[in-house]
């Protein structure tokens, strides 16, 4: 039997709404029900030092950033590579980003992403991720001084990301990568996914995200400088010059599920509790579960004034070092495309600030 196209979209929204109600209170008192026993329900299970490539913990971008890095439900910009890849459908035109962080001991880190819609629903994106370090130089005990060598570290994270509107309201993304590090003339190397999904709840510019973050293979280092000389017999002139290796152990990666909510307080139209056409206050609350240290929260609220001036903040809950973090973002309209710049400044208590500098390029 035909349907007349008028009657069967008169019905579907009417569905979606009754749906959507139920739908959104249910995920609300899940989240934060579940967010406490998230952060303190292990006690005692923090395993720092147990997982490798630690630099993919960093985060990237300084709007994200700016708010703790609760900003996996409020992913809307080429960044999301990174932190939701499934937000990369609030897309719909060609974005470049990057991102630069000067951090602690000589170390940079830096950040670079292309975004191509290629449907009305569907986005593709390529990222990459840069670690490395100023000259070391290379001691040992018999000059402790130095040797007059030097060696780096250098870490190197690539990927594609996919991601597909699957409704008007929910979004998913999927990142493949390749992870690589090097220290001297060692490496070791391996790939990995990151899951993220997006919801869209017509209630006040509520959204839930989700992402699984790093799940892969594992880190073992390999190089020239394993192989070593070994006389099992020394008394035995035949057995001189025997090649060996030395054996490294496996190491897993930094997996993180990561659950948030972002919330316009402050927004335009039916979005946010208090309706302005000039301003927008934004609210971001996110859960994580590292495999590798202990459960944390991360806040965040966005200020911004026509979407030009932005003024941020963030506090991360249950976390020893990082708590405070604060930024300012500006949005440039151009004739043909758009450039947006942002600060980051981040407090990490007796290791001094971090700060944080990033573009976005909309064609």
């Amino acid at each position: 039997m035909d349907i007349n196209p008028s009657l069967q979209y008169s019905i579907i929204p009417k569905i979606d709404g009754v749906f959507m109600k139920r739908l959104t209170l249910l995920i609300i008192l899940l989240v934060f029900s579940a967010t406490p026993f998230c952060v303190w329900g292990q006690g005692n299970s923090d395993k720092s030092g147990t997982t490798a490539a630690q630099f993919l913990k960093i985060g990237v971008g300084a709007r994200a950033m700016a708010m703790a890095g609760a900003y996996v439900a409020q992913a809307d910009d080429g960044y999301s590579l990174y932190w939701n890849p499934s937000g990369l459908t609030k897309l719909q035109n060609y974005e470049l980003v990057g991102s630069y962080t000067r951090w602690f001991a000589g170390i940079d880190h830096q950040f670079l992403g292309i975004v191509l819609p290629v449907t009305q629903n569907t986005v593709l994106g390529f990222q990459g991720i840069f670690l490395n370090t100023d000259p070391i130089q290379i001691t040992t005990v018999s000059q402790p001084h130095g040797t007059g060598e030097f060696f780096d570290v250098s870490d190197l994270a690539v990927g594609i990301s996919f991601a597909a509107r699957l409704t008007h309201f929910f979004s998913v993304g999927l990142t493949g990568k390749f992870i690589q590090q090097s220290i001297h003339n060692e490496s070791a190397s391996t790939f990995a996914l990151d899951i993220g999904t997006m919801l869209d709840i017509p209630f006040k510019g509520l959204k839930l995200g989700m992402n699984f973050s790093n799940f892969g293979g594992k880190m073992k280092l390999d190089g020239r400088d394993l192989t070593r000389e070994f006389d099992l017999n020394p008394d035995n002139t035949l057995n001189t010059g025997v090649e060996t290796r030395l054996k490294t152990q496996s190491w897993d990666l930094p997996v993180n599920f990561n659950v948030g909510l972002a919330m316009d307080i402050v927004g335009q139209s039916a979005n946010g509790f208090v309706q302005n056409e000039n301003s927008r206050v934004s609210f971001t609350i996110d859960g994580n579960h590292p495999a590798d240290t202990a459960e944390y929260i991360n806040f965040g609220i966005e200020y911004s004034y026509s979407e030009i001036i932005s003024l941020r903040g963030g506090y991360r809950l249950n976390r020893d070092l990082e708590k405070f973090f604060y930024g300012v973002g500006l949005n440039i309209p151009l004739s043909k495309s758009n450039f947006k710049f942002d600060y980051a400044l981040a407090s990490f208590s007796e290791l001094d600030y971090v700060h944080i500098f990033s573009f976005g390029l909309t064609l």
